[in-house]
């Protein structure tokens, strides 16, 4: 059965993270990744920054061969990164074992990683690798992908958790009953997990409904 591991990691043990060096307000987000065991390229977002500081913090950036700007949408920047193949990390430890990146967000206090193994096996063998390599991450959650009332929902408990309270206290009303922070409070995560998780949560309703009727 598909499963999925949240886990957190220091924000230097991921080389996107040494940003954080020079822009220290900055926040990455990975888009979703299905990692490629011979070549990595994720795209990421990132916010808090002008793209002319974003691209020269990364020139002299370990394991990585270039960061490209792709795109911008008002002051978020989407970045794209080729990988030194002979860096090992959490990217690659996630290609070797076959794992797919959910969601991946990075401040300078460090990251949080969604991921999801097709068996629980999988995630055993990132893990696994994680220790042998010496990525140091922390284990926050490991819980089973199932649907939620009908096939191809695919939503994470969290994701649903965090849908149904958001409603439920009229976050999605207008005028709102509820702002992220009281929901986030609610649940004990931070602004950024909630906004991360209904995002997420959105895109597998929609795809499973108005995307694929």
């Amino acid at each position: 059965m598909a499963t999925v591991l949240e886990f957190t990691s220091p924000a230097e043990e991921f080389p996107l993270g040494t940003i954080f060096e020079n822009l220290p307000g900055v926040t990455v987000e990975l888009e979703r990744l299905i990692p490629h065991e011979t070549l990595i390229i994720p795209y990421f977002w990132i916010r808090g920054a002008e793209a002319e500081d974003i691209e020269a913090a990364f020139e002299a950036h370990a394991g990585i061969v270039s960061v490209n700007l792709v795109d911008s949408v008002d002051s978020e920047f989407l970045m794209r990164a080729e990988w030194e193949e002979s860096y090992f990390g959490i990217l690659s430890a996630l290609a070797k074992t076959n794992v797919a990146v959910l969601s991946g967000i990075g401040t300078r206090d460090g990251w949080r990683f969604e991921v999801r193994g097709e068996s629980r096996g999988a995630i055993s063998e990132f893990r696994t690798s994680c220790q042998e390599h010496d990525i140091p991450i922390e284990i926050t959650a490991v819980h089973a992908l199932l649907p939620v009332q009908g096939d191809g929902y695919e939503l994470t408990d969290p994701q649903r958790e965090a849908l149904v309270l958001a409603y439920e206290r009229g976050y999605f009303d207008s005028p709102r009953e509820a702002s992220l922070e009281d929901v986030a409070d609610e649940l004990g995560i931070t602004q950024q997990s909630l906004s991360s998780r209904l995002r997420r949560g959105h895109r597998r309703l929609i795809g499973a409904t108005l995307a694929n009727p």
